[in-house]
């Protein structure tokens, strides 16, 4: 199956513009289409490939435990390689059980903020584990490219 690649962001609708008062004849319903990203982890090295555009939002962090993190501590931390602990704490995420784990920032403001808009310029996304171990899975970034909600 061949692949297409499109500059973003991508936008989808009938009504690009609003001229007028009449839902589905003459207000604007264009939205921003949803991205993707995954990439398979270890707990050994986190590192990924995934680099999500700048002034991005993130709806969504999933990752997919397939062999539970062991060791002395099975938690993780999902960030940047330039920050470890842009969108949670250092070991907010566990995955000491085989399943589907949500990602999220927690009751912080800063790692709130992260997710609404990644900042200025694209971050790769790493996955800190507390130790090394065995766990192996997979993690998906979902996100709307270049909103750019920052006030």
């Amino acid at each position: 199956m061949a692949n297409t690649t499109f500059s973003g962001p991508i936008r989808a609708g009938d009504i690009r513009d609003t001229t007028g008062t009449t839902l589905g004849v003459d207000v604007a319903n264009v939205g921003q289409v949803v991205m993707a990203q995954s990439a398979a982890l270890t707990q050994a090295s986190g590192a990924t490939n995934i680099v999500v555009p700048a002034n991005s939002q993130i709806v969504e962090i999933t990752i997919y435990v397939t062999t539970a993190w062991d060791g002395v501590a099975s938690t993780m931390g999902v960030g940047t390689t330039a920050l470890a602990t842009k969108f949670t704490a250092a070991s907010a995420v566990a995955g000491g059980t085989v399943g589907i784990v949500s990602v999220t920032p927690g009751t912080d403001a800063t790692r709130t903020g992260a997710f609404i808009d990644v900042g200025s310029t694209d971050v790769k996304i790493a996955v800190t584990s507390t130790n090394t171990g065995n766990g192996v899975g997979v993690i998906t970034v979902r996100y709307i490219q270049a909103l750019n909600l920052t006030a």
